[in-house]
């Protein structure tokens, strides 16, 4: 909205150019997430206190995790605030790319909310059920992948982009709509997976969502794209305002959900960031960047496979515990420790990513 507001002064004015670039429009966007974190999250965490809408713990994890019992959850709706009100503020809205991220996001959120009032305010401990929850995500995920492959206006737009490779993009047709759903989908639960510890899952987003800014910047950017022999898609450079009102608002909500937590995300935050991050690498073209920058994701929900895998079929475990984190933590890891070195190993994973713009 800020965006037209300064587009039309600067008709006028040429001071106010300086907000047509997409690039100063994203550094407001992270500023205006992480102000709108910084002013509404102690307000968000009294409220949910006073509801008594706390965490919950499994009886068989770790035992330094009961003293977690009661800290408010459900802090994700912070996020999803700070970054939509900032999305909207500065981004272009007439961009299709910028509305398709906000719904899957804003739908994500939806679904987790749900999950969580009924596991913590209706006391329901299945939520609003497994089945439930996948269909919920799958009708919303199919409905991104399916709009972006109608209002397509090039063949590259349906192509999977492999990176270290300069010419090699290979054409999926309607196959698209089942790869952009089984990366929006396999994000959100792969990061609601990794959300079991605190800043554990919410500073490898902020990383990858940084790192998918540059690409959106970059893809959509006319002398750029060719330079870096990536793909040209105009219009991809507005989700670079999304990615920085996410990285702004991560930052915000780690300041209350760094060790000791104040706060949690929950489901609604955890299963909306995952689905953000994936369509916002579909649109991109850069779904292998995007596993690659998210390694830590991908780990974490190995890790059940392998673990759930192993039990059903010879009745023995691999790990400790799964996700991976708990098995660390069963080792005797501080959980700080943890988290920390899992933030160093998603920075290591982001920065192999952004590489493969160069090395091609």
């Amino acid at each position: 909205m800020l965006f037209y507001l300064f587009d039309t002064l600067a008709h006028e004015f040429s001071v106010f150019n300086v907000f047509r670039y997409i690039t100063f429009r994203g550094i407001c966007g992270v500023l205006t997430s992480l102000l709108i974190c910084f002013v509404l999250g102690p307000t968000m965490i009294r409220r949910l206190s006073r509801h008594q809408i706390g965490q919950t713990v499994r009886a068989d994890g770790p035992p330094t995790h009961f003293d977690k019992i009661g800290t408010p959850t459900m802090g994700g709706a912070l996020i999803l605030v700070s970054v939509v009100l900032s999305t909207l503020l500065w981004a272009d809205l007439f961009n299709r790319f910028v509305w398709v991220v906000l719904f899957t996001c804003l739908s994500f959120g939806i679904i987790g909310w749900l999950d969580d009032y009924k596991k913590l305010v209706d006391k329901n401990p299945k939520g609003i059920g497994a089945r439930n929850k996948f269909m919920w995500q799958s009708i919303v995920g199919l409905s991104a992948a399916v709009f972006l492959y109608l209002t397509h206006q090039s063949p590259i737009e349906l192509s999977l982009i492999v990176p270290f490779f300069k010419d090699v993009a290979v054409y999926l047709g309607p196959g698209f709509i089942l790869l952009t759903y089984f990366v929006i989908v396999g994000a959100s639960n792969a990061v609601n997976l990794t959300d079991g510890l605190d800043g554990l899952a919410i500073m490898p987003t902020v990383l990858v969502a940084g790192g998918l800014g540059i690409f959106a910047y970059a893809t959509g950017h006319a002398v750029f794209a060719p330079y870096l022999a990536i793909p040209y898609i105009p219009g991809t450079g507005e989700v670079l305002v999304f990615c920085a009102a996410l990285v702004g608002a991560g930052l915000g909500f780690l300041w209350f959900n760094t060790y000791p937590a104040q706060v949690f995300m929950g489901d609604i935050g955890a299963l909306a960031l995952g689905a953000s991050l994936g369509v916002v690498a579909v649109v991109v073209r850069q779904e292998i960047a995007f596993f690659i920058m998210g390694g830590i994701f991908v780990i974490e929900t190995i890790s059940v496979i392998l673990q759930v895998t192993s039990y059903k079929l010879v009745g023995k475990r691999i790990f400790k515990m799964a996700p991976l984190h708990h098995h660390f933590e069963l080792k005797g890891w501080p959980e700080p420790r943890v988290s920390v070195r899992f933030w160093i190993m998603s920075l290591i994973l982001v920065l192999v990513g952004l590489a493969t713009l160069k090395i091609r």
